[in-house]
Formats: C-alpha cells, structure tokens, sequence
C-alpha cells in the first residue's frame, strides 16, 4: 500500500508551489492514472514519490517510512517518455540491469529476463540492440526492465506519449494487462483521457499543484468536482 501525507514540493527558481498538499492511499495491486494539464504538478509528485526531489510530508509504501531513504533504496520503478534505455547494452542487458546491481545469480537473471520478454510480448528480441527496436517495442523493454527486481510500486511518466494514438491506444490496453498479471502497484501518469481510463482503477485529476478529484472513471464521469475535472475527461 502507498500512502502519501501532505506531500509538498516546492522549486525556487522560478519559485513554483509544483506539488501542494497532496495525501491520498493506494492499496496494493492499485493502478492511479494522474490527469492534468501541463504544468498541474503531475510529474512533479511521481519525482517527489520517487525522491528525486526533496519533498516534505510523509510517503509510506508497504507500512514503511520513506523518509531519508535514497532513491536506490526505495524499491520503486521507473518509467519515463523515451524509456531511457542503455545503447550499449542488448535488450537481455537492459532488463537484467537491476538484478546485476542486486547481484542475483546469472542463471536466476536469465530465467526471470525470459519470463519478462514473454510477458510483454517480446520472446525472442533478448540479444537485439536497442537500435533495432520501434518506439512501442522500446518502452515495453523500459517497463519490462521496471519490473525485473520485482518493485513494491512503478511510476510511469507519460510512457506512450511518444507514440501515434492507433499504437497509444493498443499499448495502453497491453499495459493493463502487464500490470495486472503481475500485480503491480502503479501511478502512471499522461494528459490522455482515453489512455488513462484504459489503464487505470482510479483517476487523479491535478490542478495547481493540487489533487482535486479522486475516484473511479464512473464518480468522475458522474460528479466532476470543477470545470476542470469536467474538461478533461468529456
């Protein structure tokens, strides 16, 4: 479970209240998609979950204080917008990356890379160079890497956002999937409506920095709290 207290983040230059106040919980196996407009403090809040930023209130994933623990330790994934991937490194060497640094055993790396090529539809592409791979293909190598030390959460930051929307809509859909199969606690954030409703169980809608509607696509649908929420999801 995720839960979030009074997060705040602030930047000095320029002087930006990016993330204000914000708490909500997250159970286990939960999938939030974050919706705003450019600028509402979406990012923002994954950076500060993550801490990669320095952030105030309190974050707690599993019944354990994040406070002044360091990014490596936090046993979350990451998934950004162009997937940075490692050029020098094949699509087998990309995925195991995380489980090198946990030192787990070749063998044990191997087996759980294939397992991971499997489930995200990808069986045979371990030796390819990740020049050879399309922009779709890139970022399911990204989540595929995610996922291999086994992450309490995944934060994904816009992944799709790259892509046509024929291939956002179909990625979307196999994300699902993907995080499902394997229970994943997930935020995924992205300015699409279509994509987060395809994805997520819950719908964060952000404002100024601010979490103003949380609920299912349905509440939402059905009681939008501002114009705002109603703008973006109609």
């Amino acid at each position: 479970m995720l839960r979030l207290v009074n997060l705040d983040l602030s930047y000095d230059q320029p002087p930006v209240h990016a993330v204000n106040g914000v708490s909500l919980t997250l159970q286990t196996g939960q999938i939030l998609a974050l919706l705003g407009e450019s600028g509402s403090g979406k990012s923002s809040l994954l950076r500060a979950v993550a801490g990669l930023e320095p952030a105030t209130g309190e974050v707690s994933l599993g019944g354990r204080d994040l406070a002044g623990v360091p990014v490596h330790l936090r046993n979350i994934g990451m998934v950004f917008q162009d997937g940075q991937l490692f050029p020098h490194r094949s699509v087998e060497g990309n995925i195991a990356y995380g489980l090198e640094v946990q030192k787990v055993a070749k063998a044990e790396r191997h087996e759980r890379v294939a397992e991971l090529l499997e489930l995200v539809g990808l069986p045979d592409y371990g030796g390819r160079p990740i020049s050879t791979l399309s922009g779709g293909q890139a970022q399911r190598v990204a989540l595929a890497r995610s996922l291999a030390p086994r992450p309490d959460l995944i934060l994904l930051d816009e992944p799709l956002s790259a892509l046509d929307r024929i291939l956002r809509t179909r990625l979307s859909t196999q994300l699902r999937e993907i995080l499902s199969a394997v229970g994943a606690t997930a935020i995924y954030v992205t300015h699409d409506r279509d994509e987060a409703f395809n994805v997520a169980d819950l719908i964060g809608v952000m404002e100024d920095g601010r979490l103003i509607q949380l609920g299912t696509a349905d509440e939402l649908r059905e009681s939008p709290a501002s114009d705002t929420v109603r703008r973006l999801i109609s």
